[in-house]
């Protein structure tokens, strides 16, 4: 690849054949910073999260109202909104990446709501999994990693999805009374939240924090959760801290006191963590990581962990650290296509602007559904195994045929790969097609649009 074909296809999420190729490949990217709109036109009808959260209170408190036996009922309707909310945000999320004029920025959104992922294969956060993207991440892409990591714990979808909501602080006020109420059943401190901070989203594994300091975070947390039924829940209507949940006393984190004071506690904690040099080294690695190579060189990382402590985590810093970074700029297509990045530029290329849920479902990356907070996994073996390979296949062929000659892939496929990042064998390949729909097919399936 040249530095174009980096620009549009590494950085970005594929070439639009009615677009221009960039050329100041690195001054086009910088520049989508400013116009970068966190809610795009696809965005805009798509339910927000203190209606999700108003739909998800009105839900229980209909369940805890009703008759024993229609309850069900309750649950399964709500479940079939919730259902409609995914899918018209998947739709919104893909219909704003093929649309997109800012794609680096897009690419951006990709890569953090992966980062602090959720999934709605747990039920609990399937109507509120658009409305994390929307409202947690989108917003705060250019901001400070800090206020990100914030906007994303505190989501109603990561309470829900990692149990904070049910979290209570063993001698809190209302784990004293549940106790004393029912003495025979154990309900308490959950660490799931706390953990996946340290491990995921913060310092990473094997970065020196033990169970003692997971176990210490998670009574920090206590008390945060959803708004109540009777709770104005502060301007946002999205997150409550309830004191009457919350462990009590002092906190011991990474060797490092922490007083009381309520919901603020956790907070100081998470400032800990988010400017801490483990937490520069795991981010640095993992953007490193995402646009350069599975293994990515240790001299940018640490460059760009340099640049993350420095700037106290100023995102569009690390953003143009990594940018002018020559290691990022190296031919080849050192990074093997997602599912959703293979589909993202295969229906940019071909100027679409819808991508249906089914088809990620098809290629096995549906959206919002990692299966894990760990988020889907961002290296080559992943996604180059042959079964996954032969679903593309299927795909492109099944693209190409509806496509029929109305496509000129011999034309497209310079557009596609500028700068002579088509080589010689697959423009051959092309060229010797028997039909439009194949040549299409083969332009898809090739080793140099397989990789970004």
């Amino acid at each position: 690849m040249n530095s174009a074909a980096v620009a549009l296809n590494r950085f970005g999420l594929g070439a639009r054949p009615d677009e221009p190729v960039p050329a100041d490949p690195q001054r086009w990217l910088l520049a989508q910073f400013a116009p970068y709109d966190p809610l795009p036109a696809p965005w805009k009808p798509v339910s927000r999260t203190p209606a999700l959260v108003d739909a998800w209170l009105a839900q229980q408190r209909a369940v805890r109202q009703a008759p024993e036996g229609q309850r069900a009922g309750i649950r399964e309707a709500y479940l079939r909104s919730s259902r409609e909310e995914y899918v018209a945000a998947a739709s919104a999320r893909a219909t704003s990446a093929l649309q997109t004029s800012t794609p680096f920025v897009e690419r951006l959104v990709h890569f953090w709501s992966n980062h602090f992922a959720v999934s709605v294969d747990k039920l609990l956060v399937v109507g509120l999994a658009g409305g994390f993207e929307a409202d947690a991440i989108r917003p705060h892409v250019l901001g400070r990693f800090e206020d990100l990591l914030l906007a994303a714990v505190r989501h109603p979808a990561m309470l829900l999805y990692l149990d904070q909501a049910q979290s209570i602080g063993p001698t809190s006020r209302a784990g004293e009374r549940a106790q004393d109420r029912q003495p025979l059943r154990r309900r308490g401190l959950n660490e799931n939240l706390a953990r996946e901070i340290l491990e995921l989203h913060t310092l990473g594994v094997r970065s020196g924090y033990t169970q003692e300091d997971v176990t210490e975070f998670a009574r920090a947390l206590t008390g945060w959760t959803l708004p109540a039924d009777d709770s104005a829940a502060g301007a946002s209507g999205t997150f409550r801290f309830a004191p009457a949940l919350h462990e009590p006393g002092p906190r011991t984190v990474l060797g490092r006191s922490f007083a009381e004071g309520g919901e603020q506690q956790a907070r100081d904690i998470l400032h800990h963590l988010a400017t801490s040099p483990a937490t520069a080294r795991h981010i640095a690695r993992k953007l490193a990581r995402h646009f350069v190579a599975d293994d990515p060189p240790r001299a940018l990382v640490e460059r760009l962990a340099a640049t993350f402590s420095r700037t106290g985590g100023d995102l569009p810093s690390l953003y143009r650290e990594l940018v002018v970074a020559p290691e990022a700029w190296q031919p080849g297509g050192a990074k093997f296509k997602s599912p959703w990045d293979w589909a993202i530029s295969t229906y940019r290329a071909l100027g679409r602007s819808e991508v249906t849920t089914g088809l990620m479902n098809q290629l096995g990356q549906p959206v919002w559904r990692p299966g894990s907070p760990a988020g889907y996994d961002d290296g080559t073996a992943t996604w180059a195994a042959p079964d996954a390979l032969l679903r593309r296949v299927e795909v492109a062929q099944r693209i190409a045929t509806q496509a029929g000659n109305a496509v000129d892939a011999r034309a497209l496929a310079p557009r596609l790969l500028p700068g002579g990042a088509l080589t010689e064998a697959t423009a051959a390949a092309i060229a010797r097609a028997e039909s439009g729909s194949t040549a299409l097919a083969l332009l898809l399936v090739s080793p140099e649009f397989l990789r970004r």
